[in-house]
């Protein structure tokens, strides 16, 4: 008995009147050895897990999971453009792998982004859907202008912003920004500008932007983003205002997560949107310059 493992100091715990005379050294080392079990369980869910991964594709499988008549398993994906298994060859049927998929149920594995700050254990079948919205998962990079992939946390996308954009940093809630131009009737679907402000201890993006509103006369617009949870995103509001010779144009709203793209908020003109011909107006009239001051401000709700 004293040779035994973690198994057998469950059982002398569980029985103890059965085995009165159990040595008493014998169990301690057997209790010292219990990590060893948990290192197995480990080890034993991530074969479990191994397994559940499609040989052809490396994808989770989930169901229906298909195998040969050999017992060689694949995904749903795989099995549409297989006659054949790709592992022995043999001509595929139509198995259900029911047993494998039995299995999946009642594993519970940590979201990859455990990393980031995520804790949920996560059954097996809803660990891709948790994924895909996990607060924890990776912001893409703000800026607009450019087809920029980076991915990350708010401070490592704060830092890249401005060593890698060189975009414009400000403390404070209110802001006054002139935007010019020298050519208004030019307009290539391109962010002007893009301006980072830290208020009430989080970061906002304010977007400025001239595009082509269908097949009509080019708009400016600006609007702003928040850097995090959408959730979060509604605690602040937002006012946006441009005028000029007693007239004034005024936005108020909600600012978009950015998680939202750039540019799913402006085509869905969530955002103060200016007429090309008011925006010149607002800049003395005469068409040739683009000169137009826009302020605002961010409060906490």
């Amino acid at each position: 008995m004293a040779q035994g493992g973690g198994g057998s100091c469950k059982v002398a715990v569980k029985s103890h009147s059965k085995y009165a005379n159990y040595d008493t050294s014998t169990m301690k080392a057997e209790i010292g050895s219990a990590p060893i079990v948990k290192r197995a369980e480990k080890h034993s869910i991530d074969d479990v897990h191994e397994l559940l991964r499609c040989p052809t594709c490396a994808d989770s499988m989930f169901p229906p999971i298909h195998q040969c008549p050999n017992g060689h398993t694949m995904c749903t994906n795989c099995r549409r453009v297989h006659n054949c298994c790709p592992t022995c060859r043999i001509e595929l049927g139509n198995i259900r792998c029911l047993a494998l998929e039995k299995v999946a149920e009642s594993l519970e594995l940590p979201c990859r982004y455990q990393n980031l700050g995520c804790n949920e254990l996560l059954p097996y079948y809803s660990k891709i859907k948790h994924e895909k919205q996990c607060s924890s998962r990776p912001y893409t990079c703000p800026y607009a202008s450019s087809e920029c992939c980076v991915t990350g946390d708010i401070p490592f996308l704060m830092a890249h912003l401005k060593e890698e954009h060189s975009v414009d940093m400000h403390d404070g809630c209110t802001f006054n920004h002139r935007y010019v131009k020298s050519n208004p009737h030019e307009v290539e679907n391109a962010t002007w500008m893009l301006t980072v402000f830290n208020c009430f201890g989080r970061q906002f993006c304010l977007h400025f932007e001239a595009y082509l509103l269908g097949a009509s006369s080019p708009v400016y617009m600006a609007f702003v983003r928040f850097m995090g949870e959408e959730k979060d995103a509604k605690k602040f509001g937002y006012t946006l205002e441009v005028g000029s010779f007693g007239r004034k144009l005024m936005w108020q709203g909600v600012p978009r997560s950015i998680r939202d793209c750039h540019k799913k908020v402006r085509d869905s003109q969530d955002g103060l949107i200016i007429p090309r011909s008011l925006a010149l107006y607002f800049s003395a009239g005469d068409n040739r310059e683009l000169k137009l001051r826009v302020t605002g401000r961010i409060w906490k709700v």
